[in-house]
């Protein structure tokens, strides 16, 4: 599943999953775009990258911001070449009652989780497009399919994003361009470290295989999906869950 010579960009890629995605993409020869809002983060995963002898640029972006998209684009673009890879890794969540939701907390979910793909989408597309080829990839969540307590706007944008994803495979499946999503479930990431929720109680009581995902996990099955070997897979949820959840 070679990418030599692609050039991808992982948004949120400073850490967690998006960072294993990143490191992955690498290793099978991609030079990677490395966005993250934490800019010293994307710095740290971009010199990991290049000291493991890979090409990576770190680019400081508010993925939902399509002026810091457009710049971050055109900085990858003069370092590395057309993008023909994108992960739209970036996402924010939060647990909230749902009687306590205001519209600000609602309006930067959705801006970051939904707007940010699809302007993440706008930017880059053009380059796939030009050269007949493309992967783009979203990351989802196993809350559009199981629903979450308090987490009425993460699964909201979450089950968007799955919608987008569907849209646009329908749209550009005769372009060369394939459209997936993959939904983690529980994940040992820094956002987990957050929840307000036992994990390893919770993973040995509703995860078949009792245990967390890991991020590595994750990303080989995005590295699979931006390949030429899934080139026939588009508008596709790959749950990589333990068993949590059967089916889209």
């Amino acid at each position: 599943m070679g990418l030599s010579g692609r050039v991808a960009v992982v948004t949120g890629a400073g850490s967690g999953i998006g960072k294993a995605m990143a490191l992955r993409l690498a290793r099978d020869g991609a030079a990677v775009g490395v966005w993250d809002w934490a800019g010293e983060a994307a710095e740290r995963t971009a010199a990991e990258i290049t000291a493991a002898g890979g090409q990576a640029i770190a680019c400081h972006a508010d993925c939902s911001a399509r002026d810091d998209i457009a710049a971050a684009a055109a900085r990858t673009r003069e370092a590395l070449g057309p993008i023909l890879i994108l992960v739209n890794n970036a996402g924010i969540a939060a647990f909230t009652p749902v009687l306590d939701i205001t519209d600000e907390i609602w309006d930067r979910i959705l801006a970051v989780n939904l707007k940010g793909p699809f302007l993440c989408t706008q930017a880059i597309l053009p380059d796939m497009l030009a050269a007949g080829w493309g992967r783009i990839v979203n990351i989802s969540s196993s809350s559009f399919q199981l629903g979450s307590s308090q987490m009425a706007h993460y699964a909201s944008s979450k089950g968007g994003l799955v919608g987008l994803t569907r849209a646009l495979a329908i749209e550009l499946a005769m372009t060369g361009v394939t459209v997936n999503t993959i939904p983690p479930s529980f994940c040992d990431t820094p956002m987990l470290a957050d929840a307000p929720v036992d994990h390893d109680a919770y993973a040995r009581t509703h995860v078949p295989m009792q245990r967390m995902s890991k991020p590595e996990e994750l990303a080989a099955t995005c590295a699979f999906l931006v390949s030429d070997d899934a080139g026939f897979m588009t508008g596709q949820t790959i749950s990589v869950n333990g068993g949590r959840y059967f089916g889209n």
